[in-house]
């Protein structure tokens, strides 16, 4: 029998509970040994709920639980999480999370500590909910040098860019209907800024890096200047505007962003949409995957949760490791990526745009008010210096293009 403990009996956590028992024959053959939940740390009572006597106020009530060996921390945030983590580690009991803020900041060091004490941390859940990526990273990819990925990570912009390319509707009118649903928080900024997607990014190019990528140097734009004539000149091009999370290795080096990306209809993240995720990974030996699903929710992000479970019960008193060293590095190769750019400026700004950027390929104009165009592939510093002469005010908006 291998015991579990869980740190929080919220909205992931009580879906661990049900997973493990639900799943439980499918697990014990997976596993090779049965799978309980034996302790649910919470400050709430739960009475009436079905695993009611297994909540504990305690901590130590599980970390100190010789027959517990597995510990599910679903609690969230940096505080509590990151202490009662350290302490399962310490006590030699693996620990499976969801918490990507946790693991953004404090992956390696975590890491190195189940290391020490011969268990493991896993995180599969903190990426793409229910999706799996992690895994294949550490394991089925190996062989590969992966020289991009590029993610739609976050299921609240994905929605809400959907609905705005489906209706027509401003960005402020579709993030109240999110709010609304639920989908998106009272204070949306982690979301509708990208910082979420940038925490997520910084997870995957750490693995594929090998060593620490601060998701605070990653350049990261939101959706939050992404417009309903945006949405339009993109359906005019037979595009979609999806927020992408990228990593990639290319000729100047490597580099991580997030930002909004004209998305064309030969690419297969095209058609994610609504809070659906996907991660389209590129191997040198590989050649193109790309892995789609549900990226939040209840069941499907407890399920990655519960399949960390599996490969930590196989794997009691072992530890498995993992490519990812507490050293920070920061990406040099942002601002030599060459891509293309579509631009807004204001009408009386054409003849210096088409002096400004030699081989533009002009786009018709959706408003008498401005001039739109596509630049050539150009890198990023280049076209930030050429729209910095314009002056902020007369730059109505660009949008990057996806390849």
């Amino acid at each position: 029998m291998v015991n579990v403990g869980v740190f929080g009996y919220g909205t992931v956590g009580s879906g661990v509970v049900e997973v493990i028992s639900k799943n439980a024959e499918v697990i014990r053959k997976n596993v090779g040994d049965s799978v309980k939940v034996k302790a649910i740390l919470d400050l709430r009572d739960f009475p009436g709920d079905p695993y009611e006597s297994l909540i504990v106020h305690d901590v130590e009530n599980i970390v100190g639980d010789p027959e517990i060996s597995v510990i599910c921390e679903t609690m969230g945030g940096v505080g509590a999480a990151l202490k009662f983590t350290e302490m399962a580690l310490k006590a030699g009991k693996s620990v499976c999370t969801s918490n990507k803020e946790l693991v953004a900041l404090h992956g390696p060091r975590l890491l190195e500590l189940a290391k020490e004490n011969k268990c493991n941390y896993r995180f599969e859940a903190s990426v793409g909910g229910g999706i799996p990526i992690i895994r294949p990273l550490m394991n089925a990819l190996t062989a590969d040098k992966l020289v991009k990925v590029t993610g739609i990570v976050n299921g609240t912009t994905n929605y809400m860019l959907t609905k705005m390319t489906a209706n027509g509707a401003d960005f402020g009118d579709v993030l109240k209907e999110a709010q609304d649903l639920g989908y998106a928080e009272l204070h949306p900024e982690a979301d509708v800024e990208g910082f979420d997607a940038a925490r997520k990014l910084a997870i995957l190019s750490s693995l594929i890096y090998g060593k620490t990528v601060n998701f605070e140097d990653i350049p990261t734009e939101g959706i939050t200047r992404i417009s309903a004539g945006d949405i339009a000149y993109a359906k005019a091009l037979k595009y979609k505007v999806k927020l992408l999370a990228k990593y990639e290795d290319g000729e100047s080096g490597a580099y991580a962003m997030v930002a909004p990306f004209f998305v064309g209809e030969d690419n297969p993240l095209y058609n994610v949409d609504d809070v659906f995720n996907a991660i389209a990974v590129r191997g040198n030996m590989l050649g193109d995957a790309m892995f789609y699903g549900k990226g939040a929710g209840k069941l499907p992000t407890a399920s990655a949760v519960v399949g960390d479970v599996v490969e930590c019960a196989k794997n009691i008193g072992v530890n498995v490791p993992v490519n990812w060293a507490d050293e920070t590095v920061k990406l040099s190769g942002f601002e030599g990526s060459k891509k293309s750019f579509f631009v807004r400026v204001a009408a009386a700004e054409s003849a210096k745009a088409k002096a400004s950027f030699d081989g533009l390929t002009e786009v018709k104009a959706q408003s008498a008010d401005e001039y739109a165009f596509i630049t050539k592939k150009m890198s990023e510093k280049d076209f930030a210096e050429k729209t910095s002469s314009f002056g902020a005010e007369k730059v109505l908006n660009y949008i990057r293009i996806e390849d």
